[in-house]
């Protein structure tokens, strides 16, 4: 199904054949050519390709897609593409292959008539490189240098010259190395596609006449009743309506403890319940639960290519034409122009060939990152692309907002005094109304310590909200304001008296906040927030690292500061407005590489204006998942250090593999023009160096 998009429509479509650099490269150049092509994009790990197309474009890309010998597939009526199994090829052939291969090196060596090791060799080819000798004609033919094309010129160029057991054992080898390289990619591409193994396939559904049925999780509809039992695995998002348990979340937050669940409660598909059981009430469809949004933010995330493959694409196209004409010139040279032997120069020139693929090269970017993008994720840490993956060492500075972030934003109502002789309790329940309509933590506080008191709210008229500042409304026909000091001084209602008292609450690291009306302040209301306990773990964990912390809030300077040398931050600032925290943020920029930590609204343009935003606690917000460069599933601030941590192990593998892939290549260039490389020895240095990246890339998983 295409989506329609700006310029035409967008299909994914999945090539089961694609799953290199060398398969990209052909389709890429064949769909370049069709008018009705605006833009491609690869995700080698998923083997899918979305093309923008027009509206009457989708036919012949897959027209030019089939005539590649590959078998494009489209998506389901619902836009995804289905979980396609491959079908492995049979082991036997391959096997006879190697043994024919043997038998023709065994016959060289003995001595054996001419005849039998070149019938062996031709038995092992056939068996073996069947399939890259048809890869490698495709390629030919459009003009493709890539490494089937280069392999199968080597291999009859060996036969050409009577290398009969060399030609059999390098396309034996080859194949073998092929078949090991496509199971070590499908352990990368499996760190990913497990996630969605953590869902149930079915669901307890209870039915109209109140019987309770097992039922396919993709079609429980939205507001369904499900049940369950102790140790199982929640199926799909949903609040819980009745009983309730303990729920391991580590499989989508990482966090180590359970989460208590009870009447009211969010519960999230993959999660695992302990020994209570529970009813709930399904939230999300099973392709828009929490784990399902995770995995296709994933899933995109490996599409957009990070800084150091985006320089890998573009070396790895003049690297292979570079090595074809430095191979012509061997082949062609010495024999011409300086006596050389035609048999030895060309036998060289063939052995270049094979090592002038860039394979290794190319795989050894993508490998790295899906492998850090899936050890992340299954640590709570949603990252929305490799670049940000890769970025993320590079930070010097990180902002937090204070509210919810370093703290635990859930303050309690600490102190309240009358001004000027005004009747206490209705003056609670005016500011208790128009706090009641307001998001903010602070006045959640002042309106939830009301309500236990058990004083009613009234109604308010033309209520509005001061951004950064607090809330005003109508009550009983008088115009009242619930803000804070900065709204107080904006109102011109705050007197020496009133500033002292604010003042002596501030240093104290407690929030005021002040209810006035048109001329004077009539209440003040003191609110206090309890740190996290992972805040200064988690900000020492920072400095250790070398990045530098700055609080943006907007509450008064004098809270910022208390609560800033209790979690250790370098700087605080208070009284911040959205265009305050965007401002700061972006005076750090000329610093270097700028984070910054939120959760609210209030924080969006601080967000956005930073290098890499983060989000807190985003499980089950599906605007965070979907916004955020970085989303902490849970509200453990320690994620982060471990995200620069994980970043930074990232990039040595990436430089690690660049050096490997390239180095051995090298290696057995030099080898080669000195007389001393051997057809297989090229095999190992192409193949062997893609397996060594490929595993060497591997190894973030376990971290």
């Amino acid at each position: 199904m295409a989506a329609a998009v700006a310029g035409g429509f967008k299909t994914p479509i999945r090539i089961m054949q694609m799953d290199c650099p060398t398969e990209e490269r052909l389709i890429r150049d064949k769909l370049a050519g069709l008018s009705s092509v605006k833009e491609l994009d690869f995700n080698l790990m998923q083997r899918v390709l979305t093309v923008v197309h027009s509206p009457d474009g989708l036919s012949p890309v897959l027209d030019a897609i089939r005539s590649l010998g590959y078998t494009p597939e489209l998506p389901e009526a619902d836009g995804t593409l289905a979980q396609t199994r491959e079908i492995r090829k049979p082991w036997w052939p391959l096997a006879l292959a190697g043994l024919a291969a043997v038998l023709a090196e065994v016959a060289g060596w003995v001595g054996l008539h001419p005849a039998v090791p070149a019938v062996l060799a031709v038995l092992a080819v056939a068996g073996s490189g069947l399939t890259t000798y048809k890869k490698g004609w495709v390629a030919l033919r459009n003009l493709n240098l890539n490494i089937n094309a280069l392999m199968s010129i080597a291999v009859t160029g060996a036969l050409i010259l009577g290398q009969w057991p060399e030609a059999a054992m390098v396309m034996v080898l080859f194949a073998v190395a092929e078949l090991i390289e496509a199971r070590s990619l499908d352990r990368a591409r499996n760190a990913i596609s497990g996630l969605m193994q953590l869902a149930p396939e079915t669901a307890t559904v209870r039915q109209a006449d109140g019987s309770w049925l097992a039922v396919e999780t993709r079609q429980v509809a939205v507001g369904s009743q499900v049940r369950v039992m102790p140790g199982e695995r929640i199926s799909l998002d949903g609040e819980v309506i009745s009983g309730r348990s303990a729920v391991d979340q580590s499989p989508i937050t990482g966090e180590s403890l359970p989460v208590d669940k009870t009447k009211g409660d969010m519960v999230y598909a993959g999660t695992i319940n302990a020994s209570g059981s529970f009813e709930y009430r399904v939230t999300a469809a099973a392709n828009q639960t929490t784990l399902a949004r995770i995995i296709h933010a994933v899933e995109e995330a490996q599409g957009a290519k990070a800084p150091m493959q985006r320089f890998v694409d573009k070396f790895a196209r003049l690297y292979t034409p570079a090595v074809f004409a430095l191979a012509l010139l061997v082949a062609v040279v010495p024999p011409l122009l300086l006596g050389g032997n035609w048999f030895d120069w060309v036998y060289k020139a063939l052995v270049m060939l094979v090592i002038a693929c860039p394979c290794a090269l190319v795989i050894s970017t993508p490998v790295s990152i899906v492998s850090g993008l899936a050890a992340a994720a299954r640590q709570g840490i949603l990252v929305k692309g490799g670049v940000y993956l890769e970025e993320g060492r590079k930070l010097a500075w990180l902002a937090l907002d204070k509210t919810g972030t370093l703290t635990h934003g859930k303050p309690v109502q600490t102190a309240f005094g009358a001004l000027n002789g005004g009747d206490a309790e209705r003056l609670r329940r005016i500011a208790a109304s128009l706090a009641a309509r307001s998001d903010h933590p602070v006045s959640k506080a002042v309106a939830h310590a009301a309500q236990a008191d058990g004083i009613p709210l009234e109604s308010v008229d033309a209520f509005e909200a001061l951004p950064g500042r607090g809330t005003q409304g109508i009550i009983g026909g008088t115009a009242y304001a619930l803000g804070n000091h900065r709204l107080a001084h904006e109102r011109g209602v705050c007197t020496p008296e009133l500033e002292a008292r604010l003042d002596a609450l501030e240093r104290q690291g407690q929030t005021v906040v002040v209810l006035l009306d048109a001329g004077q302040a009539l209440a003040l209301f003191a609110v206090a927030d309890t740190v996290k306990d992972s805040s200064q773990a988690a900000i020492a964990d920072l400095h250790q690292l070398g990045v530098r912390t700055l609080m943006l809030t907007g509450d008064n300077s004098h809270a910022a500061q208390a609560i800033a040398a209790q979690v250790g931050i370098d700087e605080a600032r208070g009284n911040q407005l959205p265009d305050d925290k965007f401002q700061a943020v972006s005076e750090l920029g000329a610093q270097g590489l700028v984070g910054m930590v939120g959760d609210g609204i209030n924080d969006a343009p601080a967000l956005a204006r930073a290098d890499i935003g983060f989000a807190m606690g985003a499980m089950g917000t599906g605007t965070a998942i979907e916004t955020a460069d970085v989303a902490l599933m849970d509200d453990d601030l320690r994620k982060i250090p471990a995200f620069v941590r994980l970043s930074r192990a990232t990039h040595a593998v990436l430089v690690e593999n660049i050096v490997l892939a390239l180095g051995i290549k090298a290696m057995f260039l030099v080898l080669t023009i000195m007389g001393l490389g051997t057809m297989w020895m090229a095999v190992f240095a192409d193949v062997g160096a893609s397996l060594l990246v490929v595993g060497n890339g591997l190894r973030l998983l376990h971290r």
